[in-house]
């Protein structure tokens, strides 16, 4: 006999004898001496505690709901999480924030604008904001101006000095004298020409700058 006629034969052998308890018991006569509810309750506590629920038994639960004997929906079962981590909160919190300010801008809105905050203008400002771009150019020509004639003082003063000391050269030689004090005088006049113009020159941007400050005092005022 092969193994798979053993194994059939025992297969009909066990379905004959389950068929067998199962007619003993639809035969068996009701027993006389019926327990107690509380008994019976206790017992199927007892065969409960001993006889767990494989689904909780075998299951981890993880994706199955033993309750319901259903799977585990990510909608109805979701991890409680940190809820100030999620993007919603974020979301409502920019929400919030966002809404306050258009209340604040709302309410500087109401209160309308206030007069005495306003700087007034003179009436002239736009005329000395095109005077500007103009009077720059014209800084740059009296600046060039003012070296330009320094300078020719000084050249001329140095044509008169060579001319004044050859002459004097010249009476030195017929006379058989030296004059270098005069020389050493002219020189310095010079140089204190060149000084003055300097100083002159610095005054003049000193005046301007005053009066540009009197005159942004006045505006703001």
């Amino acid at each position: 006999m092969s193994s798979h006629e053993a194994l059939t034969a025992a297969a009909e052998d066990r379905k004959s004898r389950l068929a067998q308890l199962k007619s003993l018991k639809r035969k068996a006569p009701p027993s006389d001496a019926e327990p107690s509810t509380s008994l019976t309750t206790s017992a199927t506590a007892a065969t409960t505690a001993s006889d767990p629920d494989p689904a909780t038994k075998y299951l981890s639960g993880r994706n199955y709901d033993p309750a319901s004997r259903q799977a585990k929906l990510g909608y109805t079962a979701a991890e409680q999480l940190d809820k100030t981590t999620t993007l919603e909160y974020q979301a409502q919190q920019l929400a919030i924030a966002s809404r306050a300010d258009q209340e604040a801008e709302k309410a500087e809105e109401s209160t309308g604008i206030d007069v005495w905050k306003l700087q007034p203008k003179k009436p002239n400002w736009d005329l000395k904001r095109d005077l500007e771009e103009k009077m720059r150019v014209v800084d740059v020509w009296s600046e060039n101006a003012v070296a330009r004639l320094v300078r020719e003082k000084v050249e001329e003063k140095g044509r008169s000095l060579e001319e004044g000391k050859k002459d004097k050269d010249m009476r030195n030689e017929s006379n058989g004298t030296g004059n270098g004090d005069e020389a050493e005088k002219e020189t310095g006049v010079v140089g204190a020409d060149i000084v003055g113009a300097m100083h002159m020159l610095e005054k003049e941007e000193e005046d301007e700058r005053r009066r540009e400050e009197v005159d942004g005092e006045a505006d703001a005022s």
